[in-house]
C-alpha cells in the first residue's frame, strides 16, 4: 500500500526545481495490472487525471470509497460524478458494521444523506446533541466532557479512546485553541513528566501527536525487534519519552515506536482535537 503520490513517484522539476509533477505518466507507465484506490472521495480532478494517464492499457482500476464523505479539497468531485453518470460498474455496500442497526448514529447519518432532519432528542442511546450558543460555550463543554463526563459514564477507555474533531482549525472552538486547552485538562504539567517546548507548542510526555506530512525517511520499530520506515500523514500517536540530551522525542504509533530528532518537530501537532478532513478514514469509540 501506497499513497498515489508515491506510486506516481512524485517530484520537483524545472530548471530551479521548483515545477511539481509525477515521473509516471502516458510516456512511463506503471506496470501493475490491478490498482486499489481506497478513500476515493478525496481524490481531485487533476490527481485522478495523472493517475489514468499512467494506468497501461487493459489494466483494471478499482476506487473503494463513500461518495457521502468530504470530497476532495482540490477541484472536483471525482468519485460522486463517476457514480452518477451511470456509465461504471458500481456496488453499493449498506450493510452497518461499526455500530448495531439500532444505533441513533446510523439513523441520523441515513437521515442526513436522504436531507432529513437528524433525531436530536433521545437522551439514552449513542447520539447526544448538546446546544450551545457562543464558540466560548462549546470549548468549555468539549473540555467538560473529556475530562469528566464521558470518563465518569463509559469509564476508562472514554479517556484515552475520545477524539474531538471540529470543522475549523482557527477561532476559540478550532484544533488550535481546543488542543491548548485540551493539553491542559488531560495532561497537565507535571514534575513526573518532561516537556520541550517548539516554536509556540510546548511537547509534553503523554501528548496525543499527529505526524502532518509523509515522510518517507522516518525509521521505526516494534518490540519484536522489526523494523522499517515511513510515517504518514495523519498518523496519531502519544509521545512516550522527551531526552533533553539527546534532543529526541520517542512516540508510540499503535505498536511502532519512532524518534524524531527536535529538528523535525515542525511535522508534529498535538491531536487532542483535529479537524473533520483529518479525522477521514477513521474510527474511535467517542466523537
Amino acid at each position: 500500500a501506497k499513497t498515489i503520490h508515491r506510486l506516481l513517484e512524485f517530484e520537483y522539476s524545472g530548471e530551479d526545481g521548483d515545477r511539481p509533477g509525477f515521473r509516471r505518466n502516458e510516456n512511463d507507465l506503471l506496470e501493475e495490472n490491478v490498482i486499489i484506490i481506497d478513500e476515493s472521495s478525496m481524490i481531485d480532478n487533476i490527481l485522478m487525471c495523472s493517475l489514468l494517464k499512467a494506468v497501461k492499457p487493459g489494466a483494471r482500476v478499482i476506487l473503494i470509497g463513500d461518495s457521502d464523505q468530504l470530497p476532495s479539497i482540490g477541484a472536483g468531485n471525482v468519485l460522486r460524478d463517476l457514480i452518477d453518470c451511470g456509465r461504471f460498474a458500481t456496488v453499493k455496500l449498506n450493510e452497518i458494521f461499526r455500530q448495531a442497526q439500532a444505533s441513533l448514529i446510523v439513523t441520523n447519518a441515513h437521515k442526513i444523506n436522504n436531507g432529513e432532519m437528524p433525531v436530536m432528542s433521545v437522551k439514552d442511546n449513542d447520539f447526544f446533541f448538546l446546544p450551545r450558543s457562543t464558540d466560548a460555550e462549546i470549548a468549555q463543554t468539549v473540555t467538560d466532557l473529556c475530562l469528566t463526563r464521558l470518563p465518569r459514564k463509559y469509564g476508562e477507555e472514554a479517556v484515552s479512546g475520545t477524539q474531538v474533531i471540529t470543522p475549523s482549525r482557527k477561532g476559540v472552538a478550532g484544533t488550535e485553541n481546543l488542543n491548548v486547552s485540551l493539553q491542559e485538562a488531560l495532561n497537565p504539567p507535571s514534575r513526573d513528566k518532561r516537556e520541550y517546548k517548539h516554536r509556540d507548542r510546548v511537547f509534553r510526555e503523554g501528548d496525543r501527536v499527529m505526524q502532518i506530512k509523509n515522510n518517507y525517511e522516518l525509521e521505526w520499530f516494534r518490540d519484536d525487534d522489526s523494523e522499517g520506515t515511513g510515517v504518514f500523514n495523519g498518523d496519531i500517536g502519544v509521545i512516550e519519552n522527551i531526552n533533553i540530551s539527546s534532543q529526541t522525542v520517542q512516540i508510540k504509533f499503535d505498536d511502532r515506536y519512532v524518534n524524531y530528532e527536535f529538528t523535525l518537530l515542525d511535522e508534529l501537532e498535538h491531536a487532542y482535537a483535529i479537524t473533520v478532513h483529518k479525522s477521514q478514514g477513521c474510527e474511535y469509540p467517542f466523537v
